[in-house]
């Protein structure tokens, strides 16, 4: 007994609302085992049955008839399950019925719309209809060749629209290696495919019976009223005035139709100009959008419009299309000639020029823009360094007018701090001048790398081939690129050779790039924070890998202008130098040293110092103490400076004592018995001047000279022995005639103050009273002496044996010459002379020298020898005697009295 199923049961429907004819899915439960087990299908109580197409047991597709009911349930009846329920409902929807003659508006979908009386003749090819893959299986491509399946399968096609298809064929073209499991499966797919095509048909069928029936009702009804007339028999009665009534329809209809016909074929043209403007309104308003977008500057949206307008419309032949694609070029020659403007514009930053030249190149602008800007650069840099000097050229000449308005006079050369900014006019202009290169020459340099990489254009220059054009165009224009480099690197050279070395120049050269010559010449210093700029510059230069060859002509100029500052300071401070005497003040430390000489050695080690930079030697320059010829003029400068030192040494030995002003010796002994005040106001006498050139003399000898050999030869410097034994020998020089010009101050008196005081009184050496002492003439001579000694000795302690020495060689080479002018001595004239002389020599015995030894004896020789013990004891009571009385003045001169002299 077969098992009763349960009724059917609709829970769904979709839609559930709809005009007749709307097709809807129905879901429930129970609907049936297949399409024979479907009986009965009612919406609204209109019998649906004809246009139903079961799917399965849960799901029914149909379409909704003319109801009467505009609501009305759902109701399924099946063989197995008889008549169903529902729970849900449908609305049908009454379509509002417009007149023949009412107008009506209708929005037609443009996107779709299908102009029928365009298309008409239009054939769809097979192609389209050609399913993509029929088995629905994954394509393998067979290696077996066309030529060999067609010598296979001869006069056959794989083809499968053709009409001598061959199964085989195809198999082996496109499945060769799909397994029997696969092709199994994709022939249960072909055959769903083929029961699903029929039963569309059947459905399509089957929803157009309705029409169908209605049409055969009404002609079977006009057949039936044709045979009850009887007068279908009669040829033309009935059927030519049927056919004339329908005439007289269609002419009327036509009449009353023709406005309506004629809004519908307007409406018909509205719609397709609407369609086409709504498919096209993107050309429309690009020449508008194009416009704003420039104003906005948002060029990359301008240029992806064009593109795009570019790839669709660009071949068009089309009349509408034609003309606003025509207006958008013109728009885009405008953007290009304003992108141009810009990019040749300046100034202007790397980045800017690499987007405009990237906008350039994606809107395939003529030409070639990269190389317009590297060359419109390269004329800005050349002009901007002209400028640099034309703007100092103008700052000079205000200063030099307001300077001689000032004055009234004729020009005289400004100070640094009158010059705009504190410096020289020079130097500024070296500052501004590199300031340019610094900050022009790179982005110029990394502008060009960019054109010889291609990194200057986007994706589209890239894909259009312009990267490739612009590496070939670099490469044809490299030695166009190094002029430029070579004009700007030159042009800065000349300029600043123009400014700092002027002589280096030709006359012709010097007329453009000199006109420095109401402006004073740079000091040493100055010219060393020249090098130090223009050092910055080369190596910011050198830092962007320019090649060497290119920038040689700044080391050249480095190589002179180091020279030059070199041989300028040495100058400088030669005239410096010169200025040291007025600086002398005459006060001496306890050496009997002024502060000279160190002041000497003061402003040579800071001109060594402020050399530092120019003797310096960068990456790849050269020392300039390395060339011959440069060492041998800063040696003869050196020499030249120790020997105008040497003179103004000489010519303050000279300087008499109207030309001095009052000055103070200060003189910090250490012998308080000796000297226990300081002389204040105190003008030095010209032997005091003389003896304190010779301390500075001895000072410069020993320790000064030797100090700057040794500075010398830390610096670099070569040729320090020469320019040592020379300077040694200039002050030898000065030393030596000083001292003697001192000596002859100080030995003359004494000298000539002796034969005066022998033979004062009428004095007889052959007849005279026995002696009771040492004359007054003797004493007097050793008290000039001691006064000397305190003299030198309140200077120097150094010179005091010096300076005694060759005093009292004067004054024995003296006595010996009196003695030996005497003819003969008597006993008491010889006792008396060889106590005078006895007493001479041996108060000053500490000074004595082989000269002055020598002399005294050669005094002794005349007198005749002491025979009498009386006499030589008398000769030795009187000498004690003597130095008894004058043990105090001629304490002096012995070695315990010479205490050293602490600082």
């Amino acid at each position: 007994m077969s098992r009763v199923r349960q009724p059917p049961l609709v829970t769904g429907i979709s839609p559930n609302e709809g005009a007749p004819w709307t097709k809807v899915t129905i879901r429930g439960e129970n609907l049936g085992t297949g399409p024979a087990d479907l009986i009965g299908l009612s919406i609204c109580g209109h019998n649906c049955l004809l246009t139903a197409e079961w799917m399965s047991a849960s799901k029914i597709v149909c379409r909704v008839g003319p109801a009467k009911d505009n609501k009305g349930q759902i109701i399924v009846c099946t063989k197995s399950g008889g008549p169903g329920t529902s729970t849900v409902s449908f609305k049908v929807l009454k379509p509002e019925r417009i007149g023949i003659l009412d107008q009506s508006a209708v929005w037609v979908d443009e996107m779709n719309y299908y102009d029928m009386r365009t298309d008409r003749n239009k054939g769809i090819s097979p192609l389209s209809l050609r399913p993509a893959n029929p088995l629905g299986i994954d394509i393998d491509k067979g290696k077996v060749p066309h030529k060999d399946l067609e010598g296979m399968f001869p006069g056959m096609s794989g083809d499968f629209t053709s009409e001598n298809f061959s199964a085989t064929w195809y198999l082996i073209e496109n499945h060769s290696s799909t397994s029997f499991e696969h092709l199994r499966t994709a022939a249960g797919h072909l055959k769903k495919q083929a029961t699903q095509k029929n039963e569309g048909s059947l459905a399509y069928v089957k929803g157009g019976l309705s029409t169908f029936f209605e049409a055969q009702d009404a002609l079977s009804a006009i057949h039936q009223k044709l045979e009850s007339d009887g007068t279908e028999k009669v040829e033309g009665s009935m059927t030519q005035s049927l056919e004339n009534i329908l005439n007289r329809a269609s002419d009327t209809a036509d009449a009353l139709f023709q406005e309506v016909l004629g809004r519908k074929d307007r409406a018909d043209s509205t719609r397709n100009a609407l369609n086409v403007l709504q498919r096209f309104k993107f050309l429309f308003n690009l020449p508008l959008n194009i416009e704003r977008n420039i104003h906005k500057g948002e060029y990359d949206v301008v240029i992806n419009d064009y593109e795009k307008a570019k790839s669709l419309f660009g071949n068009t032949e089309v009349p509408v299309f034609k003309k606003v694609y025509e207006e958008v070029e013109t728009r885009i020659g405008a953007l290009r000639s304003l992108l141009l403007g810009k990019l040749l514009e300046t100034p202007s930053t790397l980045h800017d020029q690499k987007r405009y030249i990237r906008y350039l190149s994606d809107l395939h602008a003529s030409g070639d823009p990269a190389w317009q800007c590297i060359s419109a650069q390269h004329q800005w840099i050349l002009q901007l360094m002209q400028n640099a000097r034309d703007q100092q050229e103008g700052e000079a000449r205000t200063v030099v007018s307001r300077l001689n308005f000032r004055r009234g006079s004729s020009f005289q050369t400004p100070r640094d701090d009158s010059w705009p900014g504190g410096g020289p006019q020079q130097l500024q202009f070296v500052e501004r001048l590199t300031d340019v290169v610094i900050s022009q020459l790179p982005n110029f340099w990394k502008l060009w790398i960019s054109y010889v990489n291609g990194s200057l254009f986007s994706e589209t220059g890239e894909k259009s081939g312009q990267v490739e054009k612009s590496k070939k165009n670099a490469r044809q224009r490299q030695s166009d690129f190094k002029r430029m480099i070579e004009e700007v690197v030159q042009r800065l050279v000349l300029l600043l050779r123009g400014c700092l070395l002027p002589t280096s120049l030709p006359e012709i050269q010097l007329r453009l790039y000199g006109g420095w010559d109401n402006t004073p010449p740079l000091s040493g210093a100055h010219l060393t924070q020249a090098i130090h700029t223009i050092r910055l510059c080369h190596e910011a230069l050198s830092a962007l890998e320019i090649p060497n060859d290119l920038l040689q002509v700044i080391q050249d100029m480095l190589l002179e202008l180091r020279v030059h500052c070199l041989l300028t300071t040495l100058q400088h401070t030669t005239e410096g130098v010169k200025r040291l005497a007025d600086r002398e003040d005459w006060i001496v430390d306890n050496e009997g040293i002024t502060s000279l000489p160190a002041q000497f050695e003061q402003c040579v080690v800071q001109m060594l110092q402020s050399l530092k930079e120019p003797l310096e030697c960068k990456p790849n320059e050269i020392s300039i103490l390395q060339l011959e010829a440069i060492q041998d003029q800063a040696s003869e400068l050196f020499v030249r400076i120790m020997k105008v030192f040497i003179g103004c040494l000489e010519e303050l030995s000279m300087k008499t004592e109207g030309d001095l002003e009052t000055s103070h010796i200060s003189s910090d002994l250490s012998s308080p018995d000796l000297f226990s005040n300081t002389y204040e106001d105190f003008k030095p006498t010209p032997e005091q001047r003389l003896l304190i050139i010779l301390s500075n003399c001895h000072y410069l000898e020993k320790h000064t000279f030797l100090n700057l050999a040794h500075h010398l030869e830390t610096h670099g410097f070569t040729g320090t022995e020469h320019i040592l034994s020379v300077s040694m020998e200039a002050v030898r020089k000065l030393d030596a005639g000083v001292f003697e010009s001192y000596i002859e101050l100080k030995a003359d008196p004494i000298v000539g103050s002796l034969e005066p005081g022998i033979y004062a009184g009428y004095f007889d050496w052959k007849d005279c009273l026995p002696p009771t002492g040492v004359r007054s003439y003797l004493k007097e001579a050793l008290v000039n002496i001691i006064t000397v000694h305190a003299e030198v000795f309140s200077i120097s302690k150094e010179l005091v044996p010096r300076v005694c020495s060759r005093i009292i060689e004067a004054v024995a080479e003296e006595m010996s010459r009196l003695m030996q002018c005497v003819s003969s001595f008597s006993k008491n004239g010889a006792l008396q002379a060889r106590l005078e002389i006895s007493a001479l020599s041996d108060a000053i015995s500490v000074y004595l020298t082989s000269e002055s030894r020598g002399s005294f004896k050669q005094a002794l020789e005349p007198l005749p020898q002491l025979h009498s013990g009386a006499d030589k004891k008398l000769l030795e009571e009187l000498l004690n005697k003597f130095k008894s009385s004058m043990h105090l003045q001629l304490s002096c001169f012995t070695p315990a009295s010479s205490h050293p002299v602490k600082r």
